[in-house]
Formats: structure tokens, sequence, C-alpha cells
């Protein structure tokens, strides 16, 4: 079978044709484009049975980017394994967020991730800022292996990447008052327990998707503690449910951060909520 047939096949079984082209640029070995311009070639059977297989994966719901081992995100090529969530492109937002606060102190400004996972966001902040202190956490071994990986793989050296369940392992040198961060971001898991989209997650890891029954959980804790890990004037930002605005602005405020504000991803949606540790250096959240 040709490569052209073989597209235009999966392409009918899956409803797209880029998913298709990408598993078999993948199979191949080549770019996209490759299998573009050559869509004559003649496909070898273990080609082809290589094809069938992720094709048939693929239809079972398993994430296009476990098949080809690699996700983009802020133009950065992320290795990617089912221990890791996949990066999405919702999530971009935190990014962007972040890039837009002034660099008062761009030698020192230091940077928190907490639950890395690939290291999607904590690398895409450092690469857009060579000079700054970024350290990334997760409760997961083998998500900051992958995260390291990709760290090492794209040549960014300003990320230190630490075992810690959110706050608990960094120490209290790390509090505000005794230096802390002048940013504090996360994609926490946000999704509740019993959520029916869990079934189109299944192939995602759960812990970093659940907490607990209104999948507050992570986010209340994150969000309470804050405050004592931030500079004055710093800032917290996190992604959240796109019906979570109201409950997580709620939790900014009762611990005592200004100038709280939730923006809308690209769909329109509520998506990431900031807010900003009071000036005088004031605390409420627990440690």
């Amino acid at each position: 079978m040709t490569a052209g047939g073989a597209l235009a096949s999966a392409a009918a079984v899956l409803g797209t044709r880029l998913d298709a082209e990408l598993l078999l640029a993948h199979v191949l070995d080549v770019s996209r484009a490759n299998v573009i311009a050559r869509d004559e070639r003649v496909l070898t059977p273990e080609e082809q049975g290589d094809f069938e297989q992720l094709l048939a994966r693929r239809m079972s719901g398993e994430p296009l980017a476990y098949l080809t081992g690699t996700k983009e995100f802020w133009s950065l090529e992320l290795e990617v394994t089912p221990d890791v969530l996949v990066p999405r492109p919702e999530t971009e937002l935190l990014v962007e967020w972040s890039l837009s606060f002034p660099r008062r102190r761009e030698s020192s400004f230091c940077v928190l991730d907490l639950g890395t996972g690939s290291g999607a966001v904590a690398l895409a902040i450092a690469r857009e800022n060579p000079q700054a202190s970024i350290t990334a956490t997760d409760v997961s071994a083998a998500a900051l292996a992958i995260a390291n990986a990709n760290a090492k793989r794209l040549g960014i050296r300003n990320v230190e990447f630490v075992k810690a369940d959110l706050y608990k392992e960094l120490g209290p040198r790390l509090r505000g008052d005794d230096g802390g961060f002048d940013l504090i971001v996360s994609n926490p898991p946000y999704v509740a327990e019993h959520d029916p989209h869990l079934a189109d997650l299944r192939f995602e890891p759960a812990l970093a998707l659940t907490s607990g029954a209104d999948g507050l959980g992570a986010l209340r804790a994150i969000v309470a503690a804050a405050p004592r890990y931030l500079r004055p004037d710093g800032w917290l930002l996190v992604e959240h449910g796109a019906t979570q605005g109201a409950a997580v602005r709620d939790l900014f405020e009762r611990a005592g951060f200004a100038g709280v504000e939730t923006r809308r991803d690209l769909a329109g949606l509520e998506r990431a909520t900031g807010g900003r540790r009071a000036p005088d250096g004031s605390t409420r959240g627990q440690a």
C-alpha cells in the first residue's frame, strides 16, 4: 500500500487526516511535510503493520502525544509519556501571563512551578527568561525524570527540579520573608473525582488530574500557603477548570491576595486566576 492510500484509509476511520499524517510520519521517522510530499511511497509490511497498530491505539482514545512520544508547547518540542499529562494549548495562558510582569530584578527573578509534570510551563518561562531562576516541583519521580530530560535536550539550564508535594519539601529558607519567589505558577489537578469527563482522560495519570470531590483540593492548598512563599508584591497564577473561576477567586480573596482576576482562554472559558501578595508582606495562608 502507498503512503497516500494508507493515509486516506486512516483519515476516514479517525475522522481527521492530521492525526493520520502525524502517526505515519512517526512510523517513517520523517517530517509530516515529507509524508505529504511523498504520498506515492510504498510502505513495507513492517511499516504498514506499525502504522495499523498505532492507528488502533488512537482509535481506542489514546492521546496522539503518547503514541508519538512528543508534544509541542510554546514552540518547545517536549517528550511526553503516560507518566505526565499531555501539555495543552490553554496552559500556555499561564506562560503568557507570567511574561507580562515587569522584571525589576531580572538576574534574581525567582519562579516556582508547582506540579511541573513534563516541565512544560517551567521550561517555557525559563526559555523566555534565561536570567531567571526557576524551581519546578512534582511529587512524581517519573514525571521529574521526563522534565529533566526535556530540559537537557532543549539546553535549558536555569531550572532546578525538586521532588516535592507542593510546598512541603521546600523548607523555610524559601519563604517570602527570607527571599521567597516573585512568581508561583501551577497547573494542578483540578478535576472532581467522579467527573464524567475522566472517561476521556483514562490514559493520563490520575494523580495529575483529580483532587477531591469538587476538584479544588490541590488549589485550596496551593492558594492558602502561597503568601508565605511569595515576596511582597509577588504573584500567584493557577490554572483551573472552566467552571471553577468564581470558587478559585474566593480562595484567593480569603487568602488575602490583592488584584485578583481571572483570564479566559482562546475558547472564551475562564481558565486561569491570579493575585498579588499584599505589598506590606501580610499573609493569611498556612504552610
